[in-house]
């Protein structure tokens, strides 16, 4: 498989009906902040904006940051060009709804779980045993009693392009 392939570095678009589902399962409200990690062609992105959130939609690929700039002109969508690792998060409360690159499960929950994140809920599409892992056995922080993981919705290996080779599972993780 070529390096620079979609499926060599984790990233599985998802397909619009279950972007739609997973937004409405994150009950996002109008004008609540919410980011986009790993924001692609902005399939989740759309129906954040539909329910009137204010978006972060943070993409590494020049093109498609440039392309999720064209797309959201004038629909309060904020495209910030980088690699999540090196991401720094809103300071006033917000929430995530992202589909990350599978590579960057354990560097996306560092960055969302640190100490003195911000983050008040997240619903991310990850790997099913990765998610289920993280459930069962937790995380670090999750011993200082300040998160609740679950699992959500299953994802179908034919909601996303290219298909991944794992099962998919919407992992839930809300402050306590």
């Amino acid at each position: 498989m070529p390096a620079g392939s979609r499926r060599s570095w984790g990233w599985h678009a998802l397909a619009d009906p279950f972007a739609a589902a997973l937004v409405a399962d994150a009950d996002v409200r109008p004008g609540q902040l919410v980011v986009d990690l790993g924001a692609g062609d902005g399939a989740i992105t759309r129906h954040l904006v539909d329910a009137g959130a204010r978006v972060l939609a943070v993409e590494k690929h020049p093109r498609r940051a440039a392309a999720l700039r064209e797309r959201f002109d004038g629909s309060g969508v904020t495209v910030v060009p980088a690699d999540l690792r090196d991401l720094r998060l809103p300071r006033r409360p917000f929430r995530v709804v992202a589909n990350p690159p599978f590579s960057l499960t354990s560097a996306s929950l560092r960055l969302l779980l640190a100490p003195g994140s911000a983050l008040v809920g997240a619903h991310l599409v990850l790997q099913r045993q990765a998610a289920r892992t993280i459930v069962e056995r937790g995380v670090a922080v999750r011993r200082a009693g300040r998160w609740r993981f679950e699992l959500g919705r299953t994802l179908p290996r034919r909601a996303f392009t290219p298909r991944p080779r794992v099962d998919t599972v919407v992992l839930v993780v809300r402050r306590r």
